[in-house]
């Protein structure tokens, strides 16, 4: 009976830890669109899902440099470098302190080339859902011909540790382009 019990219970557990390891956050535009935007701004709006959910919730920046890497992406966050490729390179490194990081878009607006999401972003998977852990973020991204081309943000710190970290580290300028 053990020789049965102790395998079952481990492969139990094991599908437990991984089902824990594999759950994430999931953009559903199909709850999150407007029934108001034109095939190109639904076009462009899905563009921006896939990038983001691909960036920020799934951390698969391979497929982000092989289907994003082709404009020029100008950063307007002072912080982040300007193309795609230093974008994915600062957050190759941060999701390694932070694994769990990820983007609970909580609206999506579209006005012809420009798509906005306003996200609540958690370093942890347990402060997702509390709106007093983690950050309020408007996101704005343009897209030219079928590219995302220009990136601005705004970045709301909901509790103290995440202020001390935008004190501490919100000096470090990466670019030259502005905030506007």
């Amino acid at each position: 009976m053990l020789k049965v019990l102790i395998p079952s219970i481990l492969l139990f557990a094991s599908s437990l830890a991984y089902g824990q390891v594999k759950e994430g956050l999931n953009i559903d535009l199909s709850t999150l669109k407007k029934e108001s935007w034109t095939e190109q701004e639904l076009s462009n709006a899905k563009m921006i899902t896939d990038f983001v959910q691909n960036l920020m919730n799934n951390h698969n920046f391979e497929y982000i440099i092989k289907h994003y890497n082709n404009s020029a992406y100008v950063q307007h966050n002072r912080n982040l470098p300007d193309k795609v490729t230093g974008l994915v390179d600062f957050l190759k490194e941060f999701v390694e302190d932070y694994p769990e990081y990820g983007y609970d878009v909580k609206h999506i607006y579209v006005d012809g080339d420009h798509v906005i999401f306003h996200s609540h972003v958690t370093l942890h998977k347990e402060d997702r859902g509390n709106d007093l852990k983690g950050m309020n973020i408007i996101d704005t991204w343009r897209i030219e011909e079928g590219k995302i081309v220009e990136h601005w943000d705004s970045i709301q710190a909901l509790d103290l540790s995440m202020r001390i970290y935008a004190l501490v580290n919100g000096g470090n300028i990466a670019n030259s382009n502005g905030v506007f």
